[in-house]
C-alpha cells in the first residue's frame, strides 16, 4: 500500500473535508544545504495531475509520485480538538534545490 491512513487520521480528516496532500517540503539548513521532508495537508493539491489520487475508506489521498512506495503512515496527533496531521516512514532525502 502506497500510505496507511490511521483511523484517528480518518476521522480528523473526514470532518476536515475527507481530503488530504501528502508532499515533499524542502527545508533549509543554517549552513547552507536542505533536505525535503514529506508533510501532510488537510486539503486537495494546488495542481492535482501533479499527485496519484487515492481513496481509502472514504478519504481522498493525493499524494507525490515519489512517495508511493515508502511504506508511510498518515496520522495526527494533538488534544482538545487541535490536531495536526504527520507522516511517518519517509526519511528525508537531499533537496535538488
Amino acid at each position: 500500500m502506497a500510505i496507511e491512513v490511521s483511523d484517528r487520521a480518518r476521522e480528523w480528516l473526514k470532518r476536515k473535508g475527507g481530503v488530504v496532500t501528502v508532499r515533499l517540503s524542502p527545508r533549509h539548513g543554517c549552513c547552507g544545504g536542505g533536505a525535503d521532508i514529506a508533510v501532510a495537508e488537510a486539503r486537495a493539491p494546488d495542481v492535482p495531475e501533479h499527485y496519484t489520487r487515492l481513496d481509502l475508506d472514504g478519504v481522498i489521498v493525493h499524494i507525490d509520485p515519489s512517495l508511493l512506495d515508502q511504506g508511510l503512515r498518515l496520522d495526527v496527533e494533538g488534544f482538545l480538538g487541535l490536531g495536526h496531521l504527520f507522516v511517518e516512514g519517509a526519511s528525508p532525502t537531499r533537496s535538488k534545490e
